[in-house]
This record gives C-alpha cells, structure tokens and sequence, in this order.
C-alpha cells in the first residue's frame, strides 16, 4: 500500500552517525524490500550490502496449510511445507544480487525440530541462517544474528541490480515484478486499468517506479493463497499518480490502501487508576 521504507535522510544520517545501518522495509520481500531497492535505494543512490529476511515457525506453518488455532502446537511437517514461500522469497533476494540473512524470530512454542527443518533448508539453497530472540532476550539474544549479518555484510558483492528499467513501458515494469519477485505466471488489466495507464503516458509519467499495492498475506494478490502459488496471474484493477512522492501505484486485487483502525480501538480500554495502568491485556 505504501513503499514501506523510512525516509532517505534518515538513512543517509544513520550512514554517516554508525559503522552499520540497520532499516526496516515493510511486509514480505515481495512488497518492502523490492520497494526498497528498485524505489528508495535506486533513487537515492544506495547499495545494500546485505539482505536479512524475517521468518516464524508460525508463519511457515501457516504457509504450510495449519489451521490458525495450531500454529503454536509442534507440527515439523506443516513448517516443511510452507518452506517453498521462504524458498521463493530467497530466489527473489537472489535478482538483486545481494547476500541474505535468514533471521528466524525464535519463540518459546517452536520445538528443535521445525527449527532445524528451517535452518537445513536455508542452508541447502546458499542463505546464511540464525535464530533471534531479541524480543524475550533483549540485545543478548540478537548476538547470533548480528554476527551473521556483519559476515553477510562484509561480503564483496556487485551493485545490486534492479528488477526493471525505469525507462520499460509500464505495462512491462509491473510484469517484471510479478513474475520475477511473485513467481506469478502474468498479469491482467482491467479497462480502468487501461484508461489509467493512458493517462500516465499522456501526462508524462511512464518513466517513475512502481509500487505496488497488495496483499501481504499470499505471493499472489489472493489472500487465500497460501504458501508458493502457481500458474496465478496478477490483477490490476488501477493505476494513479503520486507526482510528489514519485512513483506510480498500482492497485491489485482487493487491497485497502489505507488500513483503518477498529471501530473501538483497544487504546480507548487503557487508563491510569491510581498509579496502575490497566487494560493493556
């Protein structure tokens, strides 16, 4: 919905203040990190040096077709099948061009198994791996990821190469992203599309970056589609201008561009009684 990234200047200030710099793309692969690079880092001249993709037994397993309710209950076989969604994701990591950290967020529900079914099949396709438990840990448990990232990073590597021309039709630009980062098979416009993508020739705008906007919950722009889909197309249904911002957004599927809070925020629960704060269960 957004390109995901922190601005530039903070960026460039992080570069100049630290010996590393460490920033978050949004979402997936697919969505942040592509952004990331073939927008924010094409446009503001950076190189990354590294790559670290986030992953959870839970996830995998979700990806792998468990039921919401058992994510937390050992299952080996369900992280072994949603593996593919982590494999394509570090094919995607593979077009740029960069070396990549798995870093795999270790709760307490997770069993030695799923996370060795993890690790063995990172390793197998070339992916450095480590677990971290920064969250319940703090900073000791970040110990093994961070020295995994410095090794990643301190390898020489090429400029990362962007996953389409800014100067391709735009029709081409958005294939490129869905077949090459997506694995999908092609894509399809509607005639509201169609119309719109006129009116960006008319007014000279075929030359920006695209930034997508899909779902997070599946390659494909079917939410429903869970682990590494196939033989899918993606379906854009618009395309609008952010002149100012300096890319072109593209509508897939039935994404809200802007997700909205409840209709009782769980802020509205929490208070002070006395010298207590309550309702943060």
């Amino acid at each position: 919905i957004a390109h995901g990234c922190n601005s530039v200047l903070a960026t460039r200030l992080a570069n100049h203040l630290a010996e590393w710099t460490i920033t978050e793309a949004g979402f997936g692969f697919d969505l942040g990190a592509e952004k990331f690079f073939d927008i924010k880092c094409r446009t503001a001249g950076l190189d990354p040096a590294a790559v670290v993709l986030v992953a959870t037994v839970r996830a995998l397993k979700m990806h792998g077709g468990a039921d919401k309710k058992q994510l937390t209950d050992p299952d080996p076989e369900a992280v072994e099948r949603g593996l593919p969604n982590l494999e394509k994701h570090l094919e995607s990591a593979a077009h740029l061009g960069k070396p990549v950290v798995v870093a795999l967020n270790e709760f307490a529900t997770d069993t030695e198994e799923e996370i060795e079914r993890v690790r063995r099949r990172c390793e197998a396709l070339g992916a450095r791996f480590a677990r971290s438990r920064h969250h319940s840990d703090g900073g000791a448990g970040a110990v093994e990821l961070a020295k995994a990232v410095i090794e990643a990073g301190r390898q020489p590597s090429a400029p990362f190469k962007p996953t389409y021309p800014l100067d391709a039709p735009v029709k081409e630009k958005v294939t490129l992203v869905a077949q090459k980062i997506y694995g999908a098979r092609g894509v399809v416009f509607s005639k509201e599309a169609e119309q719109d993508l006129r009116l960006v020739s008319k007014l000279g705008f075929d030359g920006l970056p695209i930034c997508v906007a899909k779902t997070q919950n599946s390659l494909s722009d079917d939410p429903a589609l869970r682990g590494r889909p196939e033989d899918f197309d993606i379906h854009v249904r618009g395309v609008t201008i952010n002149a100012g911002a300096g890319f072109l957004v593209v509508l897939t599927g039935a994404i809200m561009r802007m997700p909205g809070l409840p209709r009782t925020p769980l802020a509205f629960s929490i208070d002070l009684q006395g010298e207590e704060i309550v309702g943060l269960e």
